[in-house]
């Protein structure tokens, strides 16, 4: 694979997508270990700006969800008490007992 060089100006308009594609080719292209030692410094500068790239996504999306109102959730039984989850589950115990046969 041969280096490739953005646009001015590409980075701000470029795509999570396009720059984590970006970046998995150019890693796969040096796990390979046969990149030319001249193309080595320019593709870990395009990797340099393609993460920047992602984590800015994921940085902007983590705020917005932070901001984002809370959505309801059930209380899970450890929020509710022991008591709680026992007495659920005695409740389901007694509507069993009609079927039981014993020998």
């Amino acid at each position: 694979m041969s280096a490739r060089k953005a646009p001015v100006g590409a980075a701000k308009t470029q795509s999570y997508r396009a720059a984590y594609q970006q970046l998995t080719s150019i890693a796969a292209e040096l796990e390979a270990g046969e990149t030319d030692l001249d193309k080595v410094l320019p593709l870990l500068t395009q990797a340099q700006a393609a993460y920047e790239i992602c984590r800015e996504r994921i940085d902007a999306l983590r705020a917005a969800l932070d901001e984002a109102a809370p959505l309801e959730t059930v209380p899970l039984a450890a929020e509710l008490g022991q008591d709680a989850a026992d007495s659920a589950e005695t409740e389901e115990d007694d509507t069993d007992d009609d079927d039981d046969v014993y020998f």
